[in-house]
């Protein structure tokens, strides 16, 4: 496979083409935005405490949903990969002389940028609710680090799904497979506090193990050492499977 020369240059012109879109369709990203933080206000001040929690359960809540969040979103990513593909869009791309994958790249880098801003704007919201995070700035740094690591991961799951699905009116069904990895987690409620089988399954599910190693290091109700390790394994082995795979089949498409 042929690689550009422009990289780099092709991968930021499709970054800035996916940054448009964000000023013709400002309602979207709004939604985006917002539908976290009414989770996070749901969760802590409408439904009450979790299941298992002691102490204060904003304080526990806040890190897992700020994980959560990483798996908000896809659907946006992956209805916008398919409809390039429905309507023609990316095999104009690929006649043009640019990087194989830029496209993807591209929208990628655009959907972490969102993340970025998602997070800091949850993190304003919990500090205005009262929560506060108790390691020092490193630590607090690497806990950000951990979530949009997991968020690069869990986007490139998406994509490939995206990509497998071919029509925008498939993503509703393939999105399915991904829903149960944000909310069969410990985002809600400690493991300890469900059945046997299902808080094992629970405790390896990647984003638990993002959310428990990101309680530990901002000093939060359910933080346990060591997980950090783990909070990194998962998302670098997803990448190293669903990056190549995502990348293969944009490549093969309509040959």
């Amino acid at each position: 496979m042929q690689v550009s020369p422009y990289v780099l240059t092709d991968s930021w012109t499709m970054t800035r083409r996916e940054l448009a879109h964000w000023a013709r369709q400002p309602g979207q990203v709004l939604v985006a935005l917002v539908f976290p933080v009414m989770l996070l206000l749901m969760f802590g001040y409408l439904v009450g405490g979790g299941r298992g929690v002691a102490g204060d359960y904003v304080d526990y809540l806040v890190p897992g949903m700020l994980a959560l969040t990483m798996a908000f979103g896809l659907e946006g990513t992956m209805l916008n990969v398919t409809q390039d593909l429905d309507k023609g869009v990316v095999d104009r791309f690929r006649s043009l002389p640019m990087a194989n994958g830029a496209v993807l790249v591209g929208r990628s880098a655009a959907d972490m940028l969102q993340s970025a801003v998602g997070l800091g704007l949850m993190t304003a919201v919990a500090y205005a609710l009262g929560w506060r995070a108790h390691g020092g700035p490193g630590a607090f740094l690497g806990a950000v680090g951990l979530l949009l690591l997991l968020r690069f991961a869990m986007l490139w799951v998406g994509i490939h799904l995206a990509l497998i699905a071919g029509r925008p009116e498939l993503v509703q069904a393939v999105q399915i497979l991904i829903w149960p990895v944000g909310f069969l987690s410990n985002a809600f409620a400690t493991p300890d506090a469900m059945p046997g089988w299902l808080g094992t399954a629970v405790q390896w599910n990647p984003l638990s193990q993002t959310a428990t190693a990101v309680r530990d290091l901002l000093g939060s109700q359910g933080g346990e050492p060591g997980h950090v390790w783990a909070a990194v394994a998962w998302p670098l082995g997803l990448l190293a499977l669903f990056f190549p795979l995502a990348v293969r089949k944009f490549a093969g498409l309509g040959r």
